[in-house]
C-alpha cells in the first residue's frame, strides 16, 4: 500500500516507515523479552542418552519433510499471489499488498480458531481437512477462468485470487499439527526433535525459489505454478492420513 504503483521510479525509499515500524516492534520485544524471566527447564539436569536419532522414527522422518515443504507452502502462496495481482493490475502493488495481508489474516483466524477447537478435534483430523481444503482452494483457482472479475479498492482483479488468500485459513494450523504428530510418542527425543525441525524452516527458502522459477518459466505462469504447492499440501495429506501413525514403539524412550 505504501509503494501504490510499481514504476520505474519505485525504491526501498517508498517503504522506509514500514521499514522502521519494523525496528520499533523488534526493539520493543527485546526490551519486554530481557524483563521476563523464561527458565530453560533442563537446565541443572543431566541430559539424557540417545541411543538413536530422532528420524528413526518412520513418523517424525516423514514430519520433518512435511514441515519443509509446509514453509514453503506458507510463503509461496501470498509471495506469488502479490505477483500476479500487480502483473494483472499492471502495477498496482497496493492490491496485491491487501490480497497479501489478507492471507496473513487469516491465519491469524485459523489459529484462533484451531486454539477453540483443539480440545474436541484431534489433531489428526484438523490437519487432514485443512490440507485437503487448500488443495480445493487451489484447484479451483487454477482452473477458474481469469475472465471472472470482482472489484477490490476500485479495482478489478480475477475472483481466483481470493481463493488462493483464503488459503490462509489452512495453512494456520499446520506447523502446530505437523509438530504435534512428529514428536508424539517421541519421549526424550523430543528436544533434538525439536531442533531439528527448525533447522528445516529453511524450505521457505528454497520450495518458494523452485515456485517463482516455475512462475517465470515460459509456458507454466504463476497460476500454473501452484501445481507445486498442490503437491506439497497433498504430501501433508498423506502424512495426516497415514505418515504420522508411530511404527517404531520398539525403540524406547524413556
Amino acid at each position: 500500500m505504501l509503494v501504490g504503483e510499481v514504476t520505474k521510479d519505485t525504491n526501498m525509499g517508498d517503504v522506509a516507515p514500514l521499514l522502521f515500524i519494523g525496528i520499533a516492534v523488534f526493539a520493543i520485544s527485546f526490551f519486554i523479552i530481557s524483563r521476563v524471566s523464561i527458565p530453560e527447564p533442563t537446565l541443572g539436569k543431566s541430559q539424557p542418552k540417545y541411543e538413536r536419532s530422532p528420524l528413526a522414527f518412520r513418523h517424525c522422518l516423514l514430519g520433518v519433510i512435511a514441515i519443509f515443504f509446509y514453509v514453503g507452502i506458507e510463503i509461496g502462496i501470498p509471495m506469488e499471489l502479490n505477483f500476479y495481482v500487480t502483473d494483472y493490475t499492471k502495477g498496482s502493488a497496493a492490491v496485491g499488498g491487501v490480497l497479501a495481508s489478507a492471507y496473513w489474516f487469516l491465519m491469524m483466524i485459523g489459529r484462533a480458531g484451531s486454539s477453540a477447537i483443539s480440545g474436541k478435534v484431534a489433531t489428526k483430523v484438523q490437519l487432514s481437512a485443512v490440507s485437503a481444503i487448500a488443495i480445493l482452494f487451489l484447484l479451483i483457482a487454477i482452473f477458474m477462468p481469469e475472465s471472472m472479475t470482482i472489484v477490490i479498492s476500485g479495482v478489478e482483479i480475477p475472483t481466483r485470487c481470493l481463493f488462493i488468500a483464503a488459503c490462509g485459513l489452512c495453512t494456520s494450523i499446520m506447523w502446530g499439527g505437523i509438530f504435534n504428530l512428529s514428536v508424539e510418542g517421541l519421549g526424550k527425543y523430543t528436544e533434538a526433535a525439536s531442533g531439528i525441525f527448525m533447522t528445516l524452516v529453511v524450505g521457505g527458502g528454497i520450495m518458494p525459489l523452485i515456485q517463482e522459477a516455475l512462475a517465470n518459466t515460459p509456458g507454466i505462469g504463476i497460476i500454473q505454478s501452484y501445481w507445486l504447492v498442490i503437491a506439497m499440501l497433498a504430501y501433508i495429506l498423506f502424512y495426516a492420513l497415514i505418515g504420522s501413525k508411530n511404527v517404531n514403539k520398539n525403540i524406547k524412550v524413556d
